[in-house]
């Protein structure tokens, strides 16, 4: 008897290297766990569908590999919705399962379980591709596309929709055969016009983004052949380490960072959309104005700028460039390498700049400081950390030091709140041997809390340092910092420690340095995540 288009479904995913789905079930899905097991494809279920599209992104995110997630039509989609949008603006491969009323019921207004007007609408904006599969022969090929952009373009999400009434039709005789393609190489002619800027240039930069993620070889070969300084977005951070001597770290909303990039003759921007969120102003420093009128909207690049990239959109975006490469990042530089002789540049002045950048801090930073260096002696070599969108964790994205790419992930782009704590339970899946840590704030921790429940029933060894100023800390600031009324910042909060325990967590509030170090080192050896409350008022950051 030949398999229907939901039985198949499992087996196909495994021929495309997919091990892990996070969603789930429900009555609109029940055709896909059928032959599930039996396809040797593992389901982990999530309390809330956004904890599943978080979960795939932080699979993906830390592993490089496509992240997986199915849900439900109707509320299951507009749910994944957000952690798609998250994906899409930091060009994460998440691929989005989820069924839909049957295909005589489309767009009727029947009034049937779960209807929307237009499911594949709903998520068109914030993926690559949003498809209603129609027939079974369109489902290898529209899973081959999927996969194809994933290997070949930027790495944006998909969502595919399967009918309920495709589900049980015979699946398609047509074997998968996802192309093998590989990401564009440059031209050999624009690979020597930026050797020739290069060999020209007598103070040159690079700023390296998140399309440089697989090429922290080829990034620290050149800047030590040129003595090239090089500046990362947050999403690559750690693509060169951050105490490595021509390393500005993930500084460019800095005013000394921007400085430099401002007296270069010539920017070399590799993987980057240069977006409005790398360049993001605190809300202390508009109060006290910045410091420096650097500090806000675009760069100030007034040398020549080249642009690497696998996106003609950012290619052809609002910073004329000299040159423009459409390629990937690392097989580029891996061929201008090859073209260039080396270049020793005096750079004493950048552990200048560096220092000045590590000293100038705020009171509340120099709090933050005070835990993330903690946090740091706490985590080995080869752990990950996953920030929320929480005040101490924008201060980490300049002052954690990162030394290896796919340790410091945040949700910088989109800024989702909520983020880390599913993302990092995704993360832990694909990385079973790396310690994780989840840096959270209390506001963000409680869009989604509920996934504590996934983590214990996992058994997974998270430390989840909970950051709690009591509220919104960071709008607060901002209301204050335009003499606006102080609305809905202070919300109640619970008993954090006393719900962490409820899940089947270890919990407790951190009363030192020193106890919060042995404790998260302490939550890379349990069976079970562990909740360490910090609160910024804590004598012991004074």
């Amino acid at each position: 008897m030949s398999q229907s288009v939901g039985e198949n479904l499992p087996f196909l995913l495994r021929q495309l290297g997919v091990d892990v789905v996070f969603g789930l079930p429900g009555v609109h899905t029940l055709e896909f766990f059928r032959a599930m097991n039996e396809a040797g494809l593992r389901h982990v279920g999530v309390r809330h569908e956004q904890g599943a599209g978080f979960m795939a992104d932080g699979y993906a995110r830390s592993s490089g590999r496509p992240g997986v997630c199915l849900v439900i039509s109707g509320p299951g989609v507009t749910n994944i919705a957000t952690p798609l949008g998250q994906a899409y603006s930091d060009s994460i491969p998440v691929l989005a399962l989820s069924s839909v009323n049957a295909i005589g019921d489309l767009g009727m207004g029947r009034g049937m379980l779960h209807d929307v007007t237009d499911q594949r609408q709903a998520t068109a904006p914030v993926t690559t591709l949003s498809a209603t599969v129609l027939s079974p022969d369109q489902v290898p090929v529209l899973l081959e596309r999927a996969f194809a952009y994933f290997s070949s373009q930027r790495p944006r999400p998909h969502h595919l929709s399967f009918p309920l009434d495709l589900l049980t039709r015979p699946a398609s005789a047509r074997a998968l055969n996802p192309p093998k393609l590989s990401a564009p190489a440059a031209a050999p002619e624009l690979i020597d016009a930026l050797a020739h800027l290069l060999g020209e240039a007598q103070r040159p930069v690079l700023v390296a983004g998140g399309g440089t993620i697989h090429a922290g070889q080829e990034i620290v070969a050149l800047a030590e052949k040129l003595s090239l300084p090089v500046a990362t977005t947050i999403a690559a951070k750690g693509v060169i380490p951050d105490d490595h001597p021509l390393s500005l770290s993930s500084t460019l909303q800095r005013p000394e960072a921007r400085k430099l990039i401002a007296g270069a003759d010539l920017v070399i921007v590799v993987g980057s959309e240069l977006s409005e969120a790398d360049l993001y102003v605190t809300a202390d420093s508009e109060k006290t104005g910045g410091g420096d009128a650097l500090t806000h909207g675009k760069l100030d690049v007034t040398g020549k700028l080249v642009r690497i990239d696998l996106d003609p959109v950012v290619l052809a975006g609002d910073y004329p460039a000299a040159l423009s490469i459409l390629a990937d990042s690392a097989l580029t530089l891996r061929a201008l390498l090859a073209k260039l002789e080396s270049k020793i540049r005096p750079r004493d002045d950048l552990k200048h700049l560096r220092r000045a950048m590590r000293s100038a801090v705020t009171p509340l930073e120099a709090k933050h400081i005070k835990v993330l260096d903690t946090v740091r002696k706490a985590l080995p070599e080869n752990g990950f950390i996953f920030g929320d969108m929480t005040q101490i964790a924008y201060t980490g994205c300049v002052h954690f030091e990162t030394r290896k790419a796919r340790s410091w992930f945040f949700p910088m782009g989109y800024g989702t709140m909520g983020y880390a704590l599913p993302a990092a339970i995704g993360a832990k899946l694909a990385n079973p041997d790396r310690p994780g840590v989840v840096l959270a704030g209390d506001g963000g921790l409680l869009f989604t809390i509920q996934e504590l429940a996934t983590a214990v029933e996992l058994e997974l060894p998270l430390a989840i340092v909970l950051w709690n100023n009591d509220g919104l800390g960071e709008i607060k600031d901002f209301m204050q910092a335009r003499g606006l009324p102080l609305i809905s910042v202070k919300p109640r909060n619970p008993d954090f420690i006393a719900l962490a325990k409820s899940f089947g967590c270890d919990a407790l509030r951190a009363q030192s340095l020193v106890e919060l170090q042995d404790s998260i080192e302490a939550a890379f050896t349990k069976r079970c995540p562990t909740l360490i409350e910090v609160r910024e008022d804590a004598a012991y950051l004074a």
